[in-house]
């Protein structure tokens, strides 16, 4: 008979302990079958000593569960209500097949070279998982079988094994046909294409040697729209009756509902004038997510990988283990791994959550549909201290546990898929090698979430930067063409954040904090609801700070005129004060989005553009005093302009 991939991995044991994994792993089958409707016999506790020693160590056991319907849940493998009996029963006997077949003392079972089990769970089915190269010998044909780890991290490890068995599973939920068309019924596929092909034609032309390619602008693009038009994030959701703030109170039961879309978690979201409790199910399936369009990095993370997947981009499922997720697209034009994370809408900004956030980070592991790769390395430029903090398994055994399991991921690709994901990896394992250095958009803190929320998670300021010792930003300094030209001409759109260099034949420049100098408390507000746009003080803070720099010393330039266009808007008793600052010269201006002169910098090598934000009223205060506010439907209007004729030094 036909049998499944996990199966198929379970035979490969010996026949000692393929008997003995069998008989427990039938034993789970037939109390569900024989006691539908008793809970404890749909749950397996992770740190059970029989499931420790007799399942967890066996390669194909975990998976054998996996397949048969059971979900990962904090502490336990469970069963839910809402799982295919029939596919615990095909499941089921395949195993016991094999089993009648090896106590008969026949020989085993040959499976069948490609096998299928139904198409209920065909695709998130034929999985295990991994990270590592492939091993050189035909891992495939040796039992995989993790180390023995030491008895003190055997329940570290078994946490660590279901996470990434979970992490492995799910991510072949992506690769069904049915749920990628769904999620390209959802996105303006021919906007977004569009808008990549514009923006990579003027690259070209702006650039003749430019190495990008269609790809990476459709990255950008979908990260934008993600964002800005089609997910919202969660804190706490408004009262269902009257419409008021609430507070997550604590946990309610899931429904069955929930639970067939993987719900095993439901918020109390608890209003405190009509006393009503709003149900916030955090669901993890992105078919269900495509729908509610909301939660936080969790669901973000889930559902963007779903959409770049149906849009055909490569892409992986980043975990990482102080509790954040996020995306990788393989650029094949650039060939590397690019980082996006879509709750922040940037890209290719790895070390944006140690230095940015001030992460203490210890493993990041990359899932997707052919293996799993510990990509770690990649966002930290303190090698040291991560190995320091890489205690919760063993090195020895992570890197056999996630090499055997990608061998057993891959024993059905083709020889050449095997080639090009053993070359890739040669390429990610020499970018690791050499920590780099951050780039100025990766030194910001989080924007996504509360306040109160990101101070708990400290992830509002990177542990070494602050209002005094941030490192230095992005300096405007003339290119070739401007230096021919005299002149530097730049304009910033809020609608589009994005710089357009207008003097630089057009170059343009995503995200409103890459060409920034330096900046203190301030992020991009989206309002969706009021489709409105802004960069605003950060909640909670008293004085929000920004401001761009041009030198034109290096270039053997100075100053003829400045002109400047910037426009800001305040409520109640919030304040906007404007400046420009040249060494010792400091000049006001107003922020009533007309262009003004100003003949005082003539002479001066450098000057820099200040923004401070203050003031307003209540809780709100925050948004009180506003840069930039602008309607998402002015595309072609620029809320902040700087002209700079030039002279020779």
């Amino acid at each position: 008979m036909a049998v499944s991939p996990a199966v198929t991995t379970l035979c490969e044991n010996s026949n000692d302990v393929f008997l003995d994994a069998a008989k427990l792993l039938l034993t789970y089958a037939d109390n569900i079958l024989r006691y539908p409707n008793e809970e404890k016999y749909r749950s397996i506790r992770i740190g059970n000593p029989t499931f420790s020693t007799k399942l967890l160590p066996i390669k194909g056991a975990v998976e054998c569960l996996f397949e048969m319907g059971f979900e990962e849940a904090e502490t336990h493998l469970v069963f839910p209500k809402s799982a295919s009996v029939e596919q615990l029963k095909l499941i089921r006997e395949s195993i016991a097949a094999e089993r009648d077949q090896r106590l008969r003392g026949g020989p085993p079972v040959q499976p069948a070279a490609e096998t299928t089990v139904a198409s209920a769970s065909a695709s998130a089915s034929a999985s295990t998982t991994a990270s590592a190269p492939e091993s050189s010998a035909a891992a495939s044909s040796q039992p995989f079988t993790p180390p023995p780890p030491q008895p003190s991290s055997l329940e570290n490890s078994m946490s660590f094994f279901v996470t990434l068995q979970s992490n492995f599973q799910h991510v072949m939920l992506y690769e069904s046909p049915e749920l990628q068309q769904k999620a390209r019924n959802a996105i303006p596929h021919q906007q977004l294409s569009s808008a990549a092909e514009h923006k990579l034609n003027k690259a070209k032309t702006a650039d003749p040697g430019c190495k990008l390619g269609i790809e990476d602008f459709l990255v950008l693009e979908l990260l934008r729209w993600f964002k800005q038009d089609f997910f919202s994030w969660v804190d706490c959701l408004p009262c269902s009756r009257c419409g008021g703030p609430t507070q997550n109170a604590s946990s309610l039961s899931p429904t069955t509902d929930d639970l067939r879309w993987g719900a095993q978690r439901v918020e109390n979201h608890y209003c405190q004038s009509c006393r009503l409790s709003t149900r916030f199910p955090r669901y993890n399936n992105p078919e269900k997510l495509l729908e509610t369009r909301r939660g936080r990095c969790g669901e973000w993370a889930n559902c963007f990988t779903m959409c770049c997947r149906a849009l055909g981009l490569e892409a992986r499922y980043i975990w990482d283990s102080t509790d954040h997720v996020w995306t990788e697209i393989y650029s094949v034009s650039q060939r590397r791994w690019l980082h996006c994370d879509s709750c922040e809408n940037v890209c290719d900004k790895p070390l944006l959550y140690e230095v940015g956030w001030g992460k203490k980070l210890a493993y990041v592991l990359a899932f997707s549909k052919d293996q799993v790769v510990d990509v770690t390395w990649r966002y930290s430029c303190k090698h040291p201290e991560v190995l320091l903090r890489r205690t919760r398994v063993q090195e020895a055994w992570l890197l056999h546990t996630i090499s055997g399991l990608n061998a057993s991921r891959q024993q059905s690709l083709s020889p050449d898929r095997k080639k090009e994901l053993t070359e890739r990896l040669l390429v990610e394992l020499v970018e690791f090698i050499s920590p780099k250095k951050p780039k100025p958009g990766e030194l910001g803190g989080r924007n996504s979430g509360s306040l109160a929320w990101r101070i708990a998670r400290g992830e509002t300021r990177g542990a070494n930067t602050g209002p005094s010792t941030e490192a230095a930003g992005y300096v405007f300094t003339p290119t070739e063409k401007e230096k021919n030209d005299r002149l530097l001409h730049v304009r910033y759109s809020a609608t589009k954040d994005q710089y357009c260099r207008v003097s630089n034949d057009s170059e343009l420049i995503q995200s409103w904090d890459q060409c920034v100098w330096r900046k203190e408390s301030v992020f991009r507000k989206v309002e969706n609801d009021w489709q409105m746009v802004y960069i605003a003080r950060t909640e909670g803070s008293s004085v929000g700070r920004i401001s761009w720099k041009f030198d034109f010393a290096p270039a053997g330039l100075k100053i003829k005129s400045v002109s400047v266009m910037a426009s800001s808007q305040t409520f109640h008793s919030g304040k906007v004060c404007w400046h420009l600052q040249a060494g010792q010269i400091t000049t006001e201006f107003s922020g009533d989005g007309k262009m003004q002169s100003f003949q005082s910098l003539s002479g001066s090598s450098e000057f820099t553009v200040v923004a401070e934000l203050r003031g307003g009223e209540g809780e709100t205060s925050w948004q009180h005093s506003q840069l930039f506010r602008q309607s998402l439907k002015q595309t072609e209007e620029s809320s902040f302009e700087i002209l700079i004729h030039l002279d020779d030094a």
